[in-house]
């Protein structure tokens, strides 16, 4: 048995609906602090450093994670151009026969 609903609700509807809370007050205030920095004329505006407080710790690492990939990535494609080779290939073409 299948059954089918349509709803039509607002977003707003929906949240309230499962229970969410109202974040739209605390958007409004991030915005007004990010408006009021780039007002001021923040020196080499940044988002990412303006967001940072706002972010919890793990978040705020998430640089550091990025370096070390780039790094290990930079790291790699050296290793390859210092190889200047490619994989080895087999000689000949034909398989070896199973008996």
């Amino acid at each position: 048995m299948n059954i089918k609903f349509d709803v039509e609700a607002t977003p707003e509807e929906l949240r309230r609906f499962f229970g969410l809370p109202d974040v739209h007050p605390l958007q409004q205030e991030m915005l007004d602090k990010i408006r009021e920095k780039m007002l001021a004329g923040m020196d080499g505006f940044d988002p990412a450093t303006l967001m940072k407080p706002f972010l919890p710790e793990s978040m705020q690492s998430l640089e550091a994670l990025q370096r070390q990939f780039w790094e290990g990535l930079a790291q790699s494609a050296t290793m390859g151009v210092q190889a200047g080779k490619k994989a080895p290939q087999s000689k000949s073409g034909s398989r070896a026969k199973k008996d």
